[in-house]
């Protein structure tokens, strides 16, 4: 059931353009802290009929026109929110570990896939603080891959200059692509969060993080921007 289900919905959405335009009107007769609102377009039913609970989210983005008219951009999301990755993808990652004959390339592999071992150590070296909050102390300290773990080569998995040493905060939102850097050390944030949650975290578009080691880390970081940043 669910292969024919996947190929009905692909076949619905690969016809449709990039951009769909459909209302929406909030629901004011029902209370709550919460915004209700529906609409009849076939768009609309089309986005709530893919959405699945604790798999996909909606961001929605208010935007203003010349003319100073509101428009509201709605994408939908595929994520997890459970673990920081997905089970399957975790399982998928250490049975290509488990499959290597060799022990030693084995322990090293699974240590750096989860940021430990000889990887973060090196990448400690190179990094031995974030660059966004100055902490020092490593226990406080994620050994963050740029280009993900699971999408890097043999050598790109160990090699610390694909990584970054970040807090836990900002590790989170480089992960999930909310967060990422140009290659002359600013950054970028996605219009995905608000900018009252990144006022909050003390970060803005287009900071200078003059610690921030970029040498090295250039074609990581355009891997990062093109493939993970939420636009």
């Amino acid at each position: 059931i669910l292969p024919n289900l996947w190929n009905e919905r692909l076949k619905k959405v690969s016809e449709l353009p990039e951009r769909i335009e459909f209302e929406v009107t909030e629901q004011t007769q029902i209370d709550g802290p919460r915004i209700y609102i529906k609409s009849n377009d076939k768009a609309y039913k089309l986005i709530r009929e893919l959405s699945l609970p604790n798999i996909t989210y909606i961001s929605a983005v208010k935007l203003l026109d010349n003319n100073g008219k509101v428009f509201y951009y709605f994408r939908l999301f595929a994520d997890y929110f459970g673990d920081v990755q997905h089970p399957y993808t975790i399982e998928k990652e250490q049975q290509e570990i488990d499959e290597l004959e060799n022990t030693e390339e084995k322990k090293v592999l699974s240590r750096a896939r989860i940021g430990q071992g000889k990887y973060r150590e090196e990448l400690l070296k190179l990094c031995p603080f974030c660059p966004i909050t100055l902490v020092s102390d490593d226990r406080m300290l994620i050994a963050s891959h740029i280009k993900p773990w699971a999408k890097s080569n043999d050598f790109e998995k160990t090699d610390p200059l694909n990584g970054f040493m970040l807090s836990p905060t900002f590790d989170f939102m480089f992960d999930r692509g909310f967060l990422s850097f140009t290659d002359d050390k600013k950054s970028i944030l996605s219009p995905f969060l608000s900018k009252m949650t990144y006022s909050k975290l003390g970060i803005s578009d287009g900071k200078t993080f003059s610690h921030l080691p970029v040498d090295g880390r250039k074609e990581y970081l355009e891997y990062h921007r093109t493939e993970l940043l939420k636009r």
